[in-house]
């Protein structure tokens, strides 16, 4: 087999498991591809609520296909028994031949261990094709076991003038329909995504994605919220039965409609706070113990500015308008913004045109 052949059945791969992202967790998105005579057999990716995993449902559509197969995975298949076998046992029970993996999983529970035992029972295994577009795809479930809390994104959008919206947080559309469509489906791609109360009562946001046929995929929807301000009426509270939502509280509140709340869906978590704000670092913990593994930050510029002076955005998205917006509020609270533009903890690594505005992607150097 050519390399440019072995490549393109990992691209395949690394496509595959990029259909689970936002879907998947508290597990990895993976995507898998069994390959027989240069014919691809099988394909698969990480189901909904992270089972049945990539390399099974690969395998399960292959069949007999599979014997002395070669198995494409964009992360190193798993060897604990958690909720459903390994998935090595899958692959050895299938007659999997060889096994190319992107990464190895830092999972301590399997860190190399699945390799380790395919090898022992004669399966050839490499590892490393497809490394650095497997690392930013799973860097999710990478920054949720190495760190204890989800990969964040932080969304920005700002009008040609340098302007996050007008004046006494009145509500403007910045960006224009093809820039609103790109934040839907990256909504969809994550997890969770995050706001503030503020943005919430001067905004009466949905946070879900409302591309064609895509309701279903609409991320967590995490509310920042220390007093519990959350109005009933809201249409975050309106559509909890729907798509999940989680309000964060300062731990020492006891606010009077919180059964209101919950008898509407809305769940209530309490984390650490002080002086109307919330232990940023504690959500993020909370968020990933409950298998959260990305969240996308949209917030108003103080929650945006917090996250940033606290170092724990990841990625950033930067929509610019080529409208200006004349007078109005700057994106972040406090700092110019070239501390994300020019942050030396941050990279520019891409940009393009989408519609008449331009997104600008950062990532953590």
């Amino acid at each position: 087999m050519t390399f440019d052949l072995h490549n393109r059945f990992m691209t395949l791969a690394l496509g595959l498991g990029r259909r689970g992202l936002g879907n998947a967790w508290p597990n990895p998105a993976v995507g898998a591809v069994v390959v027989k005579d240069d014919i691809v057999v099988g394909r698969g990716w990480t189901q909904p609520g992270g089972r049945p995993h990539a390399e099974v449902e690969a395998l399960r559509r292959a069949g007999e296909a599979a014997r002395g197969a070669t198995l494409y995975a964009t992360l190193e298949p798993c060897s604990h028994h958690g909720k459903t076998p390994p998935c090595i046992d899958a692959i050895m029970a299938a007659g999997i031949a060889r096994v190319v993996s992107a990464l190895e999983d830092p999972n301590p529970r399997i860190a190399g261990a699945g390799h380790a035992r395919l090898r022992q029972q004669g399966v050839t295994v490499d590892v490393g094709l497809g490394r650095e577009t497997a690392l930013r795809d799973h860097a999710g479930h990478f920054r949720r076991v190495r760190d204890g809390r989800p990969h964040v994104t932080l969304k920005l959008a700002i009008s040609a003038d340098g302007k996050a919206g007008l004046s006494g947080r009145e509500p403007a559309a910045i960006t224009g329909e093809a820039a609103r469509a790109r934040v839907h489906l990256m909504r969809a791609m994550n997890d969770a995504v995050l706001t503030g109360i503020g943005t919430v009562l001067s905004d009466d946001p949905q946070l879900n994605c409302r591309l064609p046929g895509m309701e279903p995929r609409s991320p967590v929807r995490v509310v920042l919220d220390s007093d519990l301000r959350l109005p009933p009426k809201s249409r975050l509270v309106g559509s909890a039965t729907r798509t999940l939502d989680w309000v964060f509280v300062d731990e020492a509140a006891r606010p009077a409609h919180e059964d209101e709340l919950t008898k509407e869906g809305v769940e209530i978590l309490r984390v650490p706070g002080s002086a109307g704000t919330l232990d940023l670092s504690a959500v993020l913990r909370a968020l990933a113990g409950r298998g959260i593994t990305r969240v996308m930050v949209e917030a108003g510029p103080i929650l945006s500015a917090a996250f940033l002076s606290a170092d724990l955005v990841d990625e950033a998205a930067l929509f610019r308008s080529a409208v200006p917006l004349g007078e109005g509020i700057d994106a972040l609270d406090g700092m110019p913004l070239s501390a994300l533009t020019l942050s030396p903890r941050l990279r520019l690594v891409g940009r393009e045109q989408v519609g008449a505005d331009t997104l600008e992607m950062f990532e953590r150097k």
